[in-house]
């Protein structure tokens, strides 16, 4: 044996699913709820480590912004997944409302519940204001927000005590698509969850922080990275492709500044967007994997070799229902 640690491979690391709740052109949130609770079921069923659902607002296609009431309704139609947000904005919140929803959901379903927090509002501007926990926030109160909202969960907590949630252990992560929030967690000793899905390029920078400061902590002994992969699976190649254009069509809507239910595939983005929001899209989905089995294997490994990640969490925005199933059981056969 040398010296060297081996590398890891898929079957080294947990898989988990990301969920935003897809509203469907065409369809309703009620929709989009009855296809997150048939997804968290097949995932439970496969082995996906968690499941996660993460706070947006004002966005026509994303319907999980009541985070912790969809989480409720997912814990309630499974058994033994994870659920959890991916994330709760906090400085949308006040942190005894949060440590009270968490809370319940931990003393309904124990040792089910994950608490990931975000420092951005997950919205516009407008949408910030309209929000009203303060009308002149920034993000930069985040660290504070985060100690107020733990301490709640602590035995010792005083004065105004959250209940329930004090003295639950529900795990916290930190989530983040630049350094802050990798330094914050690495030094609290706290599991950090980057969104590759969207940023790829800071994914190895934002790492590399997070290990550089991570400090021992009662929750942690060493660092836990888990890493966000966009991931279109398919039986071809082109049907691949053809499914990945609608996520490629929301994220053009956002460019755009019109953001729109979830559209259905085309078969040429070439008539849909201009070269310069080509490039945008690109850079911005640049580690996004679509293909059939044999891609997504060979671009996960390789995506786990320059990360090391202990954990990849999927985001597939796919169009057609069992078409996103199909996606995930692709995911799966690969972990099995």
């Amino acid at each position: 044996m040398s010296g060297t640690t081996e590398s890891k491979t898929l079957h080294d690391i947990k898989f988990s699913v990301l969920d935003l709740a897809p509203v469907n052109e065409g369809s309703t949130p009620a929709d989009a709820f009855r296809n997150s609770l048939d997804l968290a079921q097949h995932a439970e069923e496969w082995g996906f480590n968690r499941y996660w659902v993460a706070e947006h607002h004002n966005m026509p296609g994303i319907a999980s912004s009541a985070t912790s009431v969809v989480i409720g309704y997912l814990a309630g139609g499974t058994k033994t997944i994870r659920l959890g947000s991916g994330g709760i904005m906090l400085p949308n919140h006040a942190s005894l409302v949060i440590a009270e929803q968490f809370g319940t959901l931990e003393s309904m379903y124990p040792g089910r519940i994950d608490l990931g927090l975000g420092r951005a509002p997950g919205s516009d501007q407008n949408t910030a204001r309209a929000l009203r926990r303060t009308l002149g926030t920034t993000g930069d109160e985040f660290p504070q927000q985060l100690e107020e909202l733990r301490a709640y969960f602590s035995e010792n907590s005083r004065f105004v005590k959250a209940i329930p949630g004090q003295g639950l252990n529900i795990p916290i992560w930190l989530l983040g698509s630049s350094g802050f929030s990798a330094r914050l967690s690495g030094r609290l000793g706290l599991p950090f969850a980057f969104a590759s899905h969207f940023a790829p390029n800071y994914t190895i920078p934002a790492l590399k922080t997070y290990r550089d400061h991570f400090t021992p902590s009662e929750h942690l002994q060493t660092p836990y990275a888990m890493v966000g992969v966009n991931v279109v699976a398919a039986d071809t190649e082109e049907e691949a492709k053809r499914l990945a254009t609608s996520q490629q069509q929301q994220f053009l809507s956002l460019i755009r500044g019109t953001p729109t239910q979830l559209k259905p595939p085309v078969d040429d983005m070439e008539q849909v967007w201009t070269p310069y929001e080509k490039s945008i899209i690109a850079e911005k989905l640049d580690s996004t994997i679509v293909g059939t089995k044999e891609t997504v294997k060979a671009r996960l490994e390789q995506f786990l070799a320059d990360t090391d990640a202990d954990e990849m969490i999927i985001n597939s925005q796919i169009f057609d229902h069992k078409a996103r199933l199909r996606s995930y059981e692709i995911i799966a056969e690969l972990m099995s």
